[in-house]
This record gives C-alpha cells, structure tokens and sequence, in this order.
C-alpha cells in the first residue's frame, strides 16, 4: 500500500509524524521535569516558614504576654504573603492542590497535564506547652504554571514553525524533482504511441536533465528512423503499384485478345455445331468456360490496379465498387456514405482509400457472415476518414490482422496513416484515418 501513495504523501507522512512526535515526547518531558521543577522552586520558601515559625516560638516562650505576641505577629502577616497563621479550631491545612489559583490564560487540561507536588509545610505554634495553631505555608504557584504554559506554547509554536517551513522547503523541492519527472513520463509515453514531434522539457536536477536529453536524442533517432521507414515503405508500395500496373497492362493486353479470340472462335463454332447434338453441347460449355474465364480476368485486373480511378475519379469509382459488391452478394444490406470531395485525391492515397474498402468488403463477403454493412469515406479538415463496419461475427481472437489487411497497413502507414480493428455493440469496425493535406495541397492530375 506504501508504494502505491505518491511520493509527496511518502515524503510528508514520516515528516509530520517526526514533528508530532516530537511534540508529544516535549509534552511527556515537560510533565516528567515540571513537578521536581516546582519543588526546587518552592523549597528555599518552606524552609524559611519553618525558621519563622521556630523564631515563633522562642520569642513566645520568652514573652509575658505571649497571647499578645501573636496576636501582634498574626497582624503584621500580609494577607496574600505565602506564609500564613491557622489556628487549631480553623481545622486541617488544606493542600496546595486544594488552594490552586488558576492563572488566567492558563486551559485547565494543562494544569491536569502537569503533575503539581505537595510542597506546603506546616510548623506548629505553641503556648505554655499547648499547641495552639500552625505557621503555614501555601505558595501562590499560579506564576509558575502560567511561565510553563508559555514555555509549552513557544515550543508548540517553533514546532509548527518548523513544520510549516520544511514543509514548505519539501514541497518545493518535491514539486522541482517531480515535474522534470512526469514531463519525462509523458514524453515517454508519446515515444510509445509513435509521437515524435514533442520534445521532452529539460529541466530539475543534473540528473534528471541528463535523462531528459538522453530521451529527446532517442526521439530524434527514432523519428528519422520513422520518416525513412516510411520513405522505404512508400518506394516499396510505389514500386509495387508500378509493378501491378505493368502486370495488369500485360494482362490486358495479351490475354485480353487471346481471350476475345477464344470466345468469338468458340461462338461461330457453337453456330456451326447446332445440328450435330452433343458436339453442340460441349461447344456451350466451352464458351461459358471462355466467358467465365473473362470475368475472373477482369477481376484479377480490377484488383491489380484499377485503371478507372485516373479517368473517373475516386468517388465514382468506389461507388462502383460497391455496386459491384451489391450484385455480387445481395443478401448484404449495404448503405454508405461516400464524399464527393474524394474526387480531388489521387495518386498512391486515392490508390490506399480505393484498397482499403476493397479488401475490407472482400473480408466481410468471405468471413464476417454479416446481414448488413457500411461504408463512410469522409474529407475532415486535413484528415481523411475511411470507416467499413458490419454485423458480422467479428475478427479472431488477438485482435490480428489477416494477410489483406496486414498489406493495407502497411500501405496506410507508408501514407503517415493508421488502420486498426475494432469490436463495438455487436459490430465490427475497419477504420483508417489518413493525412488529406499532401494530396489536397497538390495540384489535381487530370
């Protein structure tokens, strides 16, 4: 549990109870010294009460009137001195607990808190042999408890004063260590996710800064190994589109007529053999064979490289695509939202939008045994949003991408993109965010 409090409640904690301990052990040591303190203090006092009473009396075993004596003497007392005369029919001498004044100012948990000794003293007075009172001596220690109550409130004081200071210092200097430290944390976390572009704040001790610099000069490293990894990968999908394109064109050009030629010597030969039976037969077989043959030919071209994207646009060949996908499987309720701002993009990013739906339809004829699908291709501000979702049975477990989707990612992360694989309310989503803005700021082909 300790380790899970943050480092200011650890620094603060042990702190505080230092401090409040030493409070309490001041506490402990003032009851523990103040009672033999008070005692001192008093004893020179008692000591001279029993001297006046001794002087007491021999002056009244000397005297001729000795009743007069003391009466004398009992006046001369001063009402509020330490020393006092009581007769024997007063009754006891009350203790010095009993007769505390309490000094003004003075709490009384404080006075309960101290220990008062028993230091009152009393000396018989005698006549003709017969006691007849006591000289007493009560001392008024209501001083001595105020002077221990400011002696407690100035160590209190200096203790809080203490405490407010260092913890002021500790504060400080706690928040001088920390903030150096979650600016590392975060930038650390950026460096994670793939963000390279902030720099790590360098500041806080020489030991922190040091860490600081070292990070920023491995986000520099990793973000030139970054932008040349995605160089590489957008010469290696350039050169792949280049490569399919070419392979296409051959295909087009070479099979194309070969095919053409195939069908329409196939027909005359399906006219020719009308009357002859089963020679007629298999001359239908093998022109729907032919003509099946031309319809996979065209769907490896259309998957090559779709010619028509350069002539038509973007837009109008995605909603092509999804016509397609309509005839193809029309048990699919498919809906999208495509915008017509996708005409201006061309080039490797019209390319990746066009790819990106084409697989991700491709998965969700194939696998996602889905009712319904959507499909959103949106411009917003400098982003390009390309969204398929359906209600399929989703993706495996792993979240992990299939060979056509892994290609598409790395043709996204070639365009500075992401591609990711989602699972919300019973729907799976494919979303790409790519940047709008070199395509857009470029002059339009065509």
């Amino acid at each position: 549990m300790w380790q899970r409090l943050s480092f200011r409640t650890q620094l603060f904690l042990p702190l505080g109870a230092s401090f409040l301990a030493a409070l309490i052990l001041g506490g402990v040591l003032l009851q523990m010294f103040a009672t033999g303190q008070l005692a001192e203090e008093n004893e020179p006092r008692r000591r001279s009460t029993e001297a006046i009473a001794a002087a007491l009396n021999n002056t009244l075993s000397a005297s001729v009137n000795p009743r007069q004596t003391l009466d004398a003497f009992v006046r001369s007392l001063d009402s509020s001195s330490d020393i006092q005369f009581r007769a024997v029919e007063a009754g006891p001498t009350p203790s010095t607990k009993d007769d505390l004044r309490k000094p003004h100012g003075v709490p009384q948990w404080f006075i309960d808190l101290l220990a008062i000794p028993d230091i009152e003293a009393a000396s018989p007075v005698m006549i003709d042999g017969r006691r007849i009172g006591d000289i007493v001596f009560l001392p008024d220690m209501s001083a001595d408890l105020f002077e221990k109550w400011i002696g407690f409130l100035a160590l209190t004081s200096l203790v809080a004063v203490l405490m407010v200071l260092t913890g002021t210092i500790a504060y400080v200097l706690a928040g001088s260590v920390l903030r150096p430290l979650q600016d590392l944390g975060e930038g650390l976390t950026r460096i994670r996710r793939g963000d390279y572009t902030r720099p790590i704040p360098v500041g806080g001790p020489p030991e922190i800064r040091q860490g600081c610099e070292e990070a920023n000069a491995l986000v520099a490293t990793l973000a030139q190994l970054s932008q040349d990894n995605r160089d590489l990968m957008h010469r290696l999908v350039s050169l792949q589109d280049d490569e399919r394109r070419d392979l296409a064109r051959e295909l087009h050009d070479e099979l194309g007529p070969l095919l053409f030629s195939i069908r329409a010597g196939t027909i005359a030969l399906v006219e020719a053999s009308q009357p002859v039976g089963n020679l007629g037969n298999s001359a239908q077989d093998l022109l729907r064979s032919v003509e099946a043959l031309q319809q996979t030919s065209r769907r490896i071209l259309d998957r090559l490289r779709p010619l028509y994207i350069e002539e038509l646009g973007l837009w109008t060949s995605v909603q092509t695509l999804l016509r397609n996908f309509r005839k193809q499987a029309p048990h699919i309720v498919l809906t999208d939202t495509i915008d017509a701002d996708l005409n201006v993009i061309d080039g490797p990013l019209a390319q990746t939008v066009y790819r990106v739906i084409q697989e991700a339809l491709t998965n969700v004829l194939r696998h996602a045994k889905a009712s319904t699908a959507h499909v959103q291709a949106t411009v917003a501000g400098e982003t390009l949003i390309v969204e398929i979702s359906d209600d399929g049975g989703g993706f495996p477990a792993g979240n992990i991408f299939g060979r056509g989707l892994t290609g598409m990612q790395e043709r996204v992360r070639a365009l500075s993109g992401s591609l990711s694989l989602l699972r919300v309310d019973e729907r799976t989503y494919v979303r790409c965010r790519l940047p709008a803005r070199t395509t857009r700021d470029a002059p339009a082909s065509g």
